[in-house]
């Protein structure tokens, strides 16, 4: 059986004949290039399994020679060789498509790690994106698409979309689909642990660390470890936490809540969150150098509503799912509510789905679900058509227009600043309620944009 080879990329003798000798310990074949001119000329002789290349070349640059091969050898992992601290370059390289990344002077057992999850990319040829993510429209293709790129490196990769969007399916996606997918996949709610917890939880504690520490506790990233970490809501990290949770990227090893010594660690970072990033930096709520890290890549779900071609196929799969689940025949779906489904706008999106299909699958005596069986659950109105909807702030507006100006002054009272915060403060109220609190939808009906609501509900103490 033929060995898999590796180009090693350096212009350091002593470098070359340390990796050549710990891949050959790995039963791996090894060709030699100083240069960036003879590491081409290598390339154009024989392709290689995987290609360890130092940042700096006599005649160029590590990055250089990473865009080449993503553009002509696009199938064959690169890592980069980086000196110790060089964070902007290894990001720079794992931005334009380098699997990972490792710092001079090497640690052996990292770079085994690395080219053992490296080799094993080729070996994974199912295309798990296109067999577990529903839907044909281009937004999913190209969704596809990315996740097929980045489940082959090991670059962190950010996911952000709307609640109910299928964040974590995504995340579970990269992982399944790359060389981690038979390690473990852990993914924690950051948002759901309590502020002096999320370091225990996160990293481990020694037995009497704090009041209530009984035993030894190994932590969410050490459970991970040789697997993937999806830090879900990341946006609801507190600011301290945020400070040690750079610190665990750069180093790789955590440190538990009592203890002296680190712990090396090997997972894939992912993160997700429905908040803008960008926005929460600007507002001093993330810290600029974790956003980053984590945003090496960033990957958009999209809502339902920018793929509503996809609901019958959707409908059809959701359908299928809750037979399986609940061991009962299957329901089909008309034509006429497929189109009635159609014309929403989803501010649940998936998750919303489902549910109105649970609860029509649940109540209609039939074998398949009719338009009657969506109006007649309880709680249609967040199933209404948004053509059919009339905003209770619009209304609102309308009735106020029939007012005569001596009722008007009547009601002002001569305090125009609290009567007109309190009628803001009504229409706001009424709009998300009417849009059932998604502040996005409730923005697009006022016609104002998300971050001018945001502001008016923070000012109107509306804003939890």
């Amino acid at each position: 059986m033929t060995k898999p080879t590796v180009l090693v990329v350096d212009d350091e003798p002593d470098i070359l004949q340390l990796l050549e000798i710990t891949l050959s310990r790995m039963h791996l074949s090894t060709r030699k290039a100083s240069s960036l001119a003879e590491a081409k000329a290598s390339l154009s002789e024989q392709t290689p399994d995987l290609c360890l290349t130092d940042m700096k070349l006599p005649d160029g640059n590590g990055l250089t020679l990473i865009e080449y091969m993503q553009n002509d050898y696009p199938d064959v992992p690169v890592a980069m060789i980086t000196a110790h601290g060089s964070v902007e370059s290894a990001i720079e390289a794992l931005k334009l498509g380098a699997f990972d990344f490792v710092t001079k002077p090497l640690a052996l057992e990292k770079l085994r790690e690395l080219v053992a999850h490296a080799l094993k990319i080729a070996q994974n040829t199912t295309d798990i994106a296109e067999e577990a993510l529903v839907g044909a429209t281009s937004v999913m293709g190209k969704l596809r698409d990315q996740i097929r790129k980045v489940a082959r490196s090991q670059a962190p990769v950010h996911i952000h979309g709307e609640s109910g969007t299928g964040k974590e399916v995504v995340a579970r996606l990269i992982h399944q689909s790359g060389p981690r997918q038979d390690q473990a996949f852990i993914a924690v709610n950051c948002g759901a642990i309590p502020p002096d917890l999320v370091e225990s939880e996160l990293f481990g504690h020694k037995k009497g660390a704090f009041t209530g520490a009984t035993a030894d506790k190994s932590g969410l990233f050490l459970a991970a470890n040789g697997g993937t970490l999806l830090l879900d809501e990341i946006a609801d990290l507190p600011l301290p936490m945020q400070v040690k949770l750079l610190r665990v990227i750069q180093e790789k090893s955590v440190r538990p809540v009592g203890s002296t010594t680190e712990i090396p660690i090997d997972i894939r970072l992912l993160s997700a969150t429905h908040k803008s990033l960008a926005q929460e930096v600007q507002e001093r709520h993330f810290r600029d150098d974790l956003y980053y890290r984590i945003n090496v890549i960033g990957l958009h779900v999209p809502a339902l509503r920018a793929r509503l071609d996809d609901i019958p196929v959707l409908a059809k799969h959701i359908l299928k799912k809750i037979s399986e689940d609940q061991s009962v025949p299957p329901r089909a779906i008309t034509e006429a509510a497929l189109s009635h489904l159609m014309r929403y706008d989803f501010p649940g999106n998936i998750r919303e789905l489902e549910n109105i299909l649970a609860r029509a699958s649940a109540l209609t005596e039939t074998d398949h679900i009719d338009i009657d069986d969506l109006i007649q659950q309880e709680g249609f109105n967040a199933t209404r058509p948004i053509a059919d909807q009339e905003p209770a702030a619009a209304n609102n507006l309308e009735n106020e227009s029939t007012q005569t100006p001596e009722t008007l002054l009547d009601e002002v009272n001569g305090d125009l600043e609290t009567y007109l915060a309190s009628r803001e403060r009504q229409i706001l109220t009424e709009a998300l309620t009417a849009h059932r609190w998604n502040r996005t939808s409730a923005a697009r009906s006022l016609g104002i944009s998300f971050r001018s609501l945001r502001y008016r509900l923070k000012k109107l103490g509306l804003e939890d």
